[in-house]
């Protein structure tokens, strides 16, 4: 009890809740658009077992102390360039190599409006739950990676790591609903979304060559373009209700 007192433990939950929460706003746009893609009866359920591996996978990755610090270490260099490459290195670059792949081939779809025959859609609706979960555990590793790392940094309290990192899945999963029927109603928010997760995706690579990219640039980008487009959708609506 005496350790529940301590304001600096409270400080340390704060901030890492915050961290996690705030670098997470980029997982709930790749967990909404991905869950989007299933029958909306099968939405809710995908995000939910989605985001709760997605939870129990950082905190293994909490649990891994060892691991994260060798992840750290250099496996290899890069001839010519001197560029030392780790595991956490490598982790960056092919998950930034596979968001901005899976970006552009969303994207594709969604611009191209592709129609599929029944049988190819019933086809997809079955192999597409697992799929979508698997897709959404993989990619939360890879944004998640860098903050547990920071977790790790900020303290050493286990049970307080592992608390925020459960605050900030719980957000996710509040705001993940809501967030996807405001995508899947707005064809235009959906290819915004997909843009800026190729965006992600290079500055993850960027990462993983030791080229960082602030997340504070690219969050405020985000949420610049995002007000334009509410600034056109209320013309456009206006408009509708005139004519």
């Amino acid at each position: 009890m005496d350790a529940l007192l301590q304001p600096e433990l409270w400080a340390a939950l704060i901030t890492l809740a915050s961290l996690e929460i705030v670098l997470g706003i980029d997982n709930i746009i790749f967990l909404t658009i991905m869950a989007n893609k299933l029958p909306e009866h099968q939405r809710a359920r995908a995000r939910t077992i989605g985001l709760a591996g997605a939870c129990i996978t950082r905190i293994l990755l909490l649990l891994s102390l060892a691991w994260l610090a060798r992840l750290t270490a250099p496996l290899f260099t890069l001839p010519y360039f001197a560029q030392e490459i780790s595991g956490r290195d490598l982790v960056l670059i092919f998950g930034g190599l596979f968001l901005m792949a899976k970006a552009t081939f969303e994207l594709h779809e969604q611009v191209e409006d592709d129609h599929q025959t029944a049988e190819a859609a019933i086809g997809q609706a079955l192999a597409g739950f697992v799929s979508v979960i698997v897709q959404i555990m993989i990619i939360d590793i890879v944004f998640s990676l860098d903050s547990v790392i920071t977790a790790v940094g900020m303290t050493q309290n286990i049970p307080v790591m592992v608390t925020a990192i459960m605050i900030a899945v719980g957000v996710m999963m509040f705001f993940a609903g809501p967030v996807g029927a405001f995508v899947e109603k707005h064809p235009t928010i959906k290819v915004l979304a997909l843009s800026f997760l190729i965006l992600i995706g290079m500055a993850l690579v960027g990462e993983g060559f030791d080229a960082h990219v602030p997340k504070a640039s690219i969050y405020f980008a985000m949420a610049f373009s995002l007000a334009i487009e509410m600034i056109n959708m209320r013309m456009r609506k206006n408009k509708q209700q005139k004519a």
